[in-house]
């Protein structure tokens, strides 16, 4: 499926869409009104007040009876977001913001993720979200745009995971189960069996002064994948109280996952034979990686007015990472402490005029002990860097520290024109120091050495209120990303040490946008952009590498784009959908000695469509999902692609039914009709069209059964 699918897809759902709208005018239900958001580091602030394209989803009150472990059903439904899920349990999803973040190996890169307005991306840029609980999120807030003006490094797009409001109670408590795989020729398959165990438990006391809520989980999967088990256990704690004006709150996340096997990317042929297998270089050499992670943060806040009109902020996190990673060229260990903090400040002033000004500074620093060894497994044979077989370690390769230093002040001013203008400035400063302390000696070089990357990210925009419920608005804003520290140190020339030559990448993003409620009930959101990328990052491999990626600078690249989303509510039916148009190209590349000019970027669809239409009656619910995607590209060189794709789910379930808390069941199918199709592509793959290991199959029909109990609200 190229194009040909979509339009199948989107006029339907474009029609219900408006017929839904005409027909619940004629509804009592109360209007649909904007949310309010907390991402624009202000005040909780409507988002027809902002110039920004900016989105909400609630996923368990749109769509409820999710698994709780995908970040693809969490980010659902948000327009120009795309999650290709890899599928890898040893490797996250590949997140990305108008193709900010297609060109991630692993981890999240090019867009800042944050919970519960916590950061937990470093300094570098990169973001791991394997130890990411997803158990309490309520709502999930989206910058769709480029962001550095208020968010720094790696800010091409934000998004802020927050959690639901803690149980009214003083005390309340729930207790969910998840078991499920995959049913094909009448019988379960012998893999892709998930058990899923959580715990949550919350409450408010002194009146509603004080408030916890937490979560603890369990996950045992054996993947559709051979070769890709895992194990983790992981919570999340959230505590707060407000005390003589001031509220503070205190928030941890910890992941324990002592497995998480990692099956590779296949080839087409591999692919067409049995998406189930995994890469036999990966299942050799044991590929795989084990982690234990802790982050801690404590923040507070107070109101400078009765209104609401201005706020002071500050917060400090800090946490530790450890990571034993065994991948098919070496075997990576690394041991990470971090540490970072953020003040702000919001006044409202009177100038002449009504202001709203903002200025804050944020700091973080990233202190990671990295050692390669050889990879030994699968050798028979010792050799000059497998000495004693048999082993997993051979020879030492890598031995230093790596140290990211940040600090970025930030001002920014909003202005009243009238009843109906706001104009809203503001800029950046962004510092970032990387530096490398060799302690691998023997080898006769010290590849200790030190880089500082700086950059100015200015915005400027402007809303206006049409209505008083319609909003149109323009702006203009810059992002500014470095390489992460595993991108300067991977050089293809087996050097260590940090990349000179790997240069950041600069974008500038033009952007006009309408927003606001359609006859009372219909909640739309369209924008249209245009982004210009300097020395854009891209990944590549080399023959013999074994996989590892590495990166390098193309000359400039343009980005132009269209994002709709609409919802409504019918009564006893809720219908949401998004529409994504990416048509995103190289401008000036050579690589090898071949120039790309007009290739699309590789690594994300041109066209995706998304929809849900949820039915609650009393106590039961049904959910139905529909996903579609256009061809993607593998390469720069655009010699193949993974095909397009639309795939369905459905849940049902019930919420305390017959009124007992202790009995809400649900049963879910995701990949309704079985389809085959590719969930995610690994870019720039090295090798022959025949040879190169590009794609990585998603699983067909898994039917999961879920239940939760608890006591209390």
């Amino acid at each position: 499926m190229r194009v040909a699918l979509l339009p199948r897809i989107c006029l339907p759902l474009s029609l219900t869409l408006f017929v839904a709208s005409l027909l619940g005018a004629q509804d009592t239900v109360v209007h649909r009104l904007p949310p309010v958001i907390t991402i624009t580091r202000d005040v909780g602030r409507s988002a027809l007040d902002l110039p920004f394209a900016i989105s909400e989803a609630r996923p368990d009150s749109a769509r409820p009876g999710q698994l709780h472990t995908l970040l693809d059903q969490t980010l659902f439904l948000l327009p120009g977001v795309t999650v290709a899920n890899r599928n890898n349990p040893s490797q996250d999803p590949r997140i990305s913001i108008r193709g900010f973040g297609a060109r991630s190996a692993f981890g999240v890169r090019s867009i800042r993720i944050l919970r519960d307005g916590m950061p937990l991306t470093l300094p570098d840029g990169q973001t791991p979200v394997d130890y990411i609980d997803l158990e309490s999120v309520g709502r999930v807030e989206a910058i769709r745009g480029t962001a550095s003006a208020l968010y720094g490094n790696a800010s091409g797009g934000v998004i802020d995971i927050r959690s639901a409001p803690p149980p009214a109670s003083p005390f309340a408590v729930q207790a969910r189960s998840w078991m499920g795989g995959s049913w094909m020729g009448g019988s379960w398959m012998g893999r892709n069996t998930s058990k899923r165990f959580a715990g949550l438990f919350g409450g408010r006391t002194g009146g509603g002064a004080a408030f916890y809520q937490g979560t603890v989980g369990h996950t045992d999967n054996d993947n559709f994948r051979l070769y890709s088990r895992q194990r983790l256990t992981n919570g999340y704690f959230r505590a707060g109280i407000a005390a003589r004006g001031t509220a503070f709150t205190i928030q941890g996340l910890g992941l324990d996952m002592p497995l998480a096997e990692n099956p590779g990317a296949l080839t087409r042929a591999q692919v067409d034979l049995n998406p189930g297998l995994p890469d036999s270089a990966s299942v050799r050499k044991r590929a795989r990686k084990a982690v234990r992670q802790l982050q801690l943060g404590v923040s507070a806040s107070r109101s400078l007015s009765a209104s609401g009109g201005g706020e002071l902020f500050a917060q400090v996190y800090g946490g530790t990472r450890d990571l034993y990673n065994p991948l098919t060229f070496a075997v990576v260990d690394v041991g990470r402490t971090q540490l970072g903090g953020s003040a702000r400040a919001t006044f409202p002033l009177e100038w002449g005029m009504k202001h709203r000004l903002s200025i804050g500074v944020d700091g973080a620093r990233q202190n990671d002990l990295r050692r390669n060894w050889a990879n030994c497994n699968a050798v028979a044979v010792a050799n000059a860097s497998c000495v004693v077989l048999p082993a997993e370690k051979g020879v030492l390769q890598l031995d230093q520290r790596e140290i990211v230093s940040s600090a970025g002040p930030y001002l920014r001013d909003e202005l009243q024109l009238g009843r109906r203008v706001r104009l809203s400035g503001g800029a950046r400063v962004d510092v970032v120091r990387f530096e490398v302390r060799d302690r691998f000696l023997t080898d006769g070089r010290d590849d200790s050495g030190a880089r500082t990357l700086r950059a100015l990210s200015p915005m400027l925009g402007m809303v206006t209120r049409l209505t008083p419920l319609l909003a149109a608005y323009v702006n203009v804003g810059s992002a500014f990303e470095t390489p992460t520290t595993t991108e300067l140190g991977n050089q293809p020339n087996g050097n260590a040490g940090l990349n000179r030559d790997l240069k950041p990448q600069y974008a500038t993003t033009y952007e006009l946008g309408l927003k606001g409620l359609l006859i009372a009930r219909l909640r739309y959101d369209v924008a249209t952009f245009d982004t210009e990328v300097r020395d854009e990052l891209i990944p590549f491999e080399v023959p013999g590498g074994n996989g590892r990626t590495y990166f390098r600078n193309a000359g400039g690249t343009r980005r132009r784009g269209v994002e709709v989303q609409g919802s409504t509510q019918l009564g006893a039916f809720e219908l949401t959908g998004a529409y994504t148009y990416s048509r995103f190209r190289f401008r000036d590349f050579v690589a090898a000695g071949v120039q790309y000019e007009g290739n699309t970027i590789p690594g994300i669809p041109e066209h995706q469509v998304q929809g849900s239409l949820t039915w609650r009656r009393g106590w039961l619910f049904a959910t139905a999902e529909a996903l579609a995607k256009s061809a993607t590209f593998v390469d720069d060189a655009n010699r193949a692609e993974a095909a397009g794709f639309a795939t369905y789910n459905l849940r049902l379930g019930g919420v305390a039914i017959g009124g007992l808390p202790w009995f809400s069941p649900v049963i879910a199918v995701q990949n309704l009709l079985d389809r085959r199709y590719i969930g995610s592509v690994a870019v720039n793959a090295a090798g022959t069209l025949a040879t190169a290991k590009f794609y990585e199959p998603a699983p067909q029909r898994t039917i999961f059964v879920g239940l939760t109990v608890g006591a209390g609200r």
